[in-house]
Order: structure tokens, then C-alpha cells, then sequence
């Protein structure tokens, strides 16, 4: 398996009489099978509520979700089941797929819906499960939660009690750092949605709703299919760049495909940058985007910078490749005509609509439905640049309904939050 890595930049000539030129570099990142693929072995831990919120139809079409997902799992591939309510508990121990139907029954016994809902004991447990079999294989989570986790007593500025929502970040952090990728699910209207985003980001997972009990099996299934398309683990972008380019200080690097994530920059030892990816597929790129100053440079065909992937490849059991360092050029010209690159723009506009959608969200928290408005009609004008219609339904209704002097519901919000993420399904 090995890394295809292109990159374009939005505009490649640069006006050599400019001081300071903008650019926006994107960065396609994806595994190439060889001659004879092969589908590496699946290492699963489904950690799932069992709240008392979860009663009923709920559980029992996320039980349905389960067991056909465990019909598309392999021989070779693993499994681990962890249901959490007021305190979690381990119902499927990590194991090698053998006796299927032994599974389902065990998990229909044992997973039945009460008490509360502590998703951070649920997720620590998940963790160490994923720990037991991450030898050659894919290590994934999939959280599925319909609630809130619970919070710290704060009085004055001492706090009591643990803070459930706290340690589902510090897990989710510490899970991508020893190489597992966490998805979440959030279950009808009432799941934090900050908090399931920031898990599924801290590890470059995958962030669903479902909304109604019957959507459970096409959310679980569009995830599975996803996953099994991993070729490459724990991925990282590491890119340099010459005296007088650099990068943007604020917010300089996004993803903007399969999901719109805003990704973390650490600066390495020999003062280049490295931002981690994650899992790359094969049929899916990963797209990122940095935002960059290129300062006076000589006229001619310039190299600004370098990329390459760092990444771990489980079939063949070895860490810390590196894939062929690429240069960067730019063309530095004296009579200036723009060369636009569309599907760099194309990028561009899926992060501004990400963007205007984040900024909505912050004002109407703030209290001002009118700018939320505005900024939510102004992410559906966007979505409808790149093509992204069932994206501008959900934003321009939203708008609309706030500039009637409606409140969003939950659902809204979850819609809103989720298309400003990723392309919808048609």
C-alpha cells in the first residue's frame, strides 16, 4: 500500500512587484492499493448507551444496526461490545469474529435500556478493549449516545465531581494518539453536539445523527462502508516552507474532505509542521487546506515548500513510512494574470461555508438572531456554489425561520451543525 499526495494552490502565478501574497495551498492525501489488495482486518469496538432514554424503539433498532453490521465483518477481523448507562460494563470482550450468532444473542441479553448516562467510563473501557487487538489491524470506535454526559458541580471557582464531558475529550485526545479512530453517533435531538463533534475530530473520525430510530442501519452501514476502505493508519501531513512563505497565524489548516474539521498544527524539531490525518482510504481523499503568505520572491518558477506523509501501514506490520518528499512551486511573474485553480475554489468554498456556519452558531448564542440569520443565509449562497443543495435547504430554512422570530429546535440545530460539515446524501 502507498500514499498518493498531489497538491494544487488556488492562484499559481504570484505578481513578483507584491510584498505580500495570499495563497491558499490544497493537499490531496489517499492509500493505493497494489496489484493484489487486501482488505485489512478490522479491529471494532461498538460502545453504546443504554440509558433509560433508550428504551424502546431506540435500542432495538440500534441492536438491528448491530447485528447487520456484524454480518459484514470478516474472519480475521475483531469485535468488542461496550454498553454504558450510570456505570459502563464490558458485554463482548475483545475477540476474533468466529461464532456470530453466539454475539447477537449476548448482546440482545444483555443490552436493555436504564439508568443514566456516564459516556466517558463507557468510551475509556471501549479504549482498552480497541488496546487488545490493534496488532495488523484497523482500529475503530463507534460512540452512540442520545444524551448529555454528566457535569462537575461548579460553585465559586472550586469544582466537584468528575466532568464526564472533560474526560470524553482527554480519552478521545489520548485514543488518536495511540493510533484509534473514534466515530460518533449521535441519537435523536437531545445528544451534545459540541462534544460528539470534538471526539470524532480529535482523531480525524466520522460525526453522524440520527435522527429517527430507522435511520440507525444507513448511518451505521455508510460508516462501516467508509472504515473497510482503510488502507494506511495513523497518518500525518509534514510540510516546510522556504525563507519568506509561511503560514496564516490564525486558523492556518482545515480539512475539507471526506468532513470539514479544523486541524491542529504542532511544529517539529526542525521547524517544519506536521498536522495528523489519521486514516487514509482508498477510495476517499483527504483534502486539506492551508492558508499562506508568500512574501517578495525572484522571478521564475519558485519552490516555496515541501510536503510528505509520515504513516503506519498494518499489513505489512511497519511504522513511521515516508512517503517521497514533493516541492511546491509557484510561478513568480512580472506581468500578472491570475491562474485559478476551480476545484482548489471549490475547497475554499466548503471551508467558508463550515465557517459562516460556526460564526451563526456563536450569535445566535449570543443572543443575535438577526446576524445568525444572516450568516446562515449567507452559508446556503455558498452551499450553492459548490453544488451542495441539500446543504442551502437546511441553512436557508434555518435563517428563514429566525428571521420569523422562530427559535431552531434541537433537530435544527443538529441539521445545521451536520451539513455545515459534510455533503449530505441525496
Amino acid at each position: 500500500m502507498k500514499v498518493q499526495l498531489l497538491w494544487a494552490l488556488n492562484d499559481t502565478n504570484v505578481d513578483v512587484a507584491q510584498l505580500s501574497n495570499q495563497r491558499q495551498l490544497a493537499i490531496s492525501i489517499s492509500a493505493i492499493a497494489g496489484e493484489s489488495p487486501l482488505a485489512l482486518p478490522l479491529n471494532l469496538c461498538l460502545i453504546l448507551d443504554k440509558s433509560g432514554s433508550m428504551h424502546g424503539e431506540p435500542i432495538s433498532t440500534v441492536i438491528q444496526a448491530v447485528e447487520q453490521l456484524l454480518d459484514r465483518l470478516k474472519p480475521g477481523d475483531r469485535i468488542s461490545v461496550v454498553a454504558f448507562a450510570g456505570h459502563a460494563e464490558v458485554i463482548i470482550p475483545n475477540q476474533v469474529i468466529d461464532n456470530i450468532d453466539s454475539i447477537k444473542s449476548q448482546i440482545k441479553k444483555k443490552l436493555k435500556a436504564s439508568g443514566g448516562t456516564v459516556i466517558a467510563e463507557g468510551l475509556e473501557q471501549g479504549i482498552t478493549e480497541l488496546m487488545k487487538g490493534t496488532k495488523g489491524t484497523v482500529s475503530q470506535a463507534f460512540l452512540l449516545t442520545d444524551g448529555h454526559g454528566e457535569s462537575s458541580l461548579r460553585i465559586w471557582k472550586f469544582e466537584f465531581g468528575a466532568d464526564d464531558n472533560k474526560r470524553c475529550l482527554q480519552l478521545a485526545q489520548k485514543a488518536a494518539k495511540i493510533n484509534l479512530t473514534i466515530n460518533t453517533l449521535g441519537f435523536g435531538n437531545s445528544w451534545n453536539q459540541d462534544l460528539l463533534e470534538k471526539i470524532a475530530d480529535a482523531g480525524g473520525g466520522t460525526l453522524a445523527h440520527i435522527e429517527r430510530p430507522e435511520q440507525a442501519v444507513e448511518q451505521f452501514s455508510r460508516i462501516f462502508k467508509r472504515i473497510q476502505s482503510v488502507g494506511l493508519t495513523n497518518a500525518y501531513l509534514l510540510f516546510s516552507f522556504v525563507p519568506n512563505v509561511r503560514l496564516a497565524e490564525l486558523k492556518p489548516i482545515a480539512q475539507v474532505a471526506p468532513d470539514t474539521i479544523e486541524l491542529p498544527v504542532e511544529t517539529e524539531a526542525d521547524g517544519g509542521f506536521a498536522v495528523r490525518l489519521g486514516d487514509l482510504m482508498q477510495d476517499v481523499e483527504r483534502v486539506v487546506l492551508a492558508n499562506i503568505y508568500l512574501g517578495q520572491l525572484p522571478e521564475g518558477k519558485q519552490i516555496i515548500g515541501h510536503v510528505q506523509i509520515r504513516y503506519d501501514d498494518p499489513a505489512v506490520d511497519k511504522q513511521g513510512l515516508l512517503s517521497p518528499m514533493i516541492p511546491i512551486y509557484a510561478n513568480v511573474v512580472k506581468a500578472y494574470q491570475p491562474a485559478i485553480n476551480p476545484q482548489v475554489q471549490q475547497s475554499i468554498l466548503t471551508l467558508a461555508k463550515y465557517r459562516q456556519t460556526q460564526l451563526a452558531e456563536v450569535k445566535l448564542q449570543q443572543g443575535d438572531r438577526t446576524g445568525a440569520a444572516t450568516m446562515l443565509q449567507t452559508a446556503a449562497k455558498t452551499a450553492l456554489q459548490i453544488g451542495d443543495t441539500s446543504a442551502a435547504t437546511v441553512l436557508q430554512t434555518s435563517a428563514t425561520r429566525l428571521q420569523a422570530g422562530e427559535q431552531l429546535s434541537e433537530a435544527e440545530l443538529k441539521k445545521t451543525r451536520i451539513v455545515s460539515k459534510t455533503v449530505l446524501q441525496e
